[in-house]
């Protein structure tokens, strides 16, 4: 429902496109054979905590059920420029978009330091480190492309650690590994939107505390209908959706 709103053509977003989804379409697909490419955490690029990983390959078993083929994989390219290319893309908007926030001392106090450090990184970037940072952007797109040609679809997890105490202000550790920054704990993000491609989050049951896993389902550029279907069909497989986490206090 919330798609069939969203969809569709309209002058005012230069980047939309005429699409008319049927809802019942989501139904009656007839899926077929769909290869899917299981990320994971790109060979140990991605840190992600070890119980998401092994609710996540447990739930993989669902688009089996469905008769997709599974393999995984792992696409060549330089993770580190990657990561750098996201934060400097978005220190930049940060920094454009709350120039105004920071520049009122007093509205900077009510600043989180996170918040003040990012929009600092943003007023330090050039012009010619933003265009480096576009060029790897292309890259990826073009890499995740060629991908496409193997794969229906791509997935992994769709967060990097369990759920966590909201006093918490965030991960500092993952997968035994050191974040370097206040977000770098969610950088499963950034694999789809560095690419444009639409991607969903659907559940994939839960840890052995009880608390909830999601897997992502990434499909080419403008599948965003497609990714929908698969998700109703693997969700109806396993019915995740339905559980509750044993953590939730009703």
């Amino acid at each position: 429902m919330l798609f069939g709103v969203l969809a569709g053509q309209d002058a005012r977003v230069p980047l939309s496109r005429n699409l008319s989804p049927d809802q019942n379409a989501l139904e009656s697909h007839n899926l077929g054979t769909l290869r899917i490419g299981w990320l994971g955490n790109f060979s140990g690029h991605l840190p992600v905590d070890p119980q998401v990983l092994a609710t996540c390959g447990t739930a993989l078993e669902n688009l089996k059920t469905i008769g997709c083929s599974l393999d995984e994989v792992t696409p060549s390219f330089d993770y580190s420029s990657l990561w750098k290319a996201w934060l400097d893309l978005r220190s930049f908007g940060v920094a454009g978009a709350n120039m105004a926030l920071y520049q009122d001392k007093q509205k900077r106090k009510l600043l989180m330091e996170d918040a003040c450090w990012e929009i600092e990184r943003g007023m330090q970037l050039t012009g010619l480190q933003i265009y480096e940072a576009s060029k790897v952007r292309t890259a990826w797109y073009q890499t995740l492309r060629e991908l496409f040609n193997r794969f229906d679809f791509l997935v992994m997890p769709a967060a990097q650690v369990l759920p966590f105490d909201v006093d918490y202000d965030w991960p500092t550790r993952v997968g035994g590994r050191v974040m370097e920054t206040y977000h770098q704990w969610l950088e499963a993000a950034i694999p789809a939107t560095m690419a444009g491609l639409p991607a969903l989050a659907a559940p994939a049951g839960l840890s052995t505390t009880g608390l909830p896993v999601g897997i992502q389902i990434i499909g080419a550029p403008g599948q965003d209908f497609s990714v929908l279907q698969l998700g109703h069909a693997y969700d109806k497989a396993g019915r995740y959706s339905t559980r509750l986490s044993q953590c939730l206090p009703f």
